[in-house]
């Protein structure tokens, strides 16, 4: 009997601008924590920040990567983004082509 498939997760992560997002999806790609790591360059945030309303430029990363490699994955953005409370989320992947995933086995191992 096959072991089940880990899951996939798209993970939602803002960062001050296109060179931080940049820098932080090519490290989780090179670490072997994301398969692949998009950036949208240029996106307006509007959030609660110190008792203020802020409406901030901000740059946007999706990460995708497996269920092993989520806590690793959260943990190095910590360590390495420039905010001190980053936005990470992780969503779950419902559906997936099967090619895409295998790609991913491949690479992430």
């Amino acid at each position: 009997m096959n072991a089940p498939a880990e899951e996939v997760y798209l993970v939602y992560i803002t960062a001050a601008n296109a060179e931080e997002a940049s820098t932080l999806g090519r490290a989780l790609v090179e670490k072997r924590l994301a398969a692949c790591v998009n950036v949208i360059p240029a996106l307006r945030s509007f959030y609660w920040w110190e008792g203020k309303l802020v409406e901030d430029e901000e740059a946007l990363l999706l990460a995708k990567t497996f269920s092993s490699r989520l806590p690793q994955l959260m943990e190095a953005v910590r360590s390495l983004h420039s905010y001190s409370v980053p936005a990470i989320s992780a969503l779950p992947v419902a559906h997936l082509n099967p090619a895409y995933r295998q790609w991913m086995e491949e690479v992430l191992g």
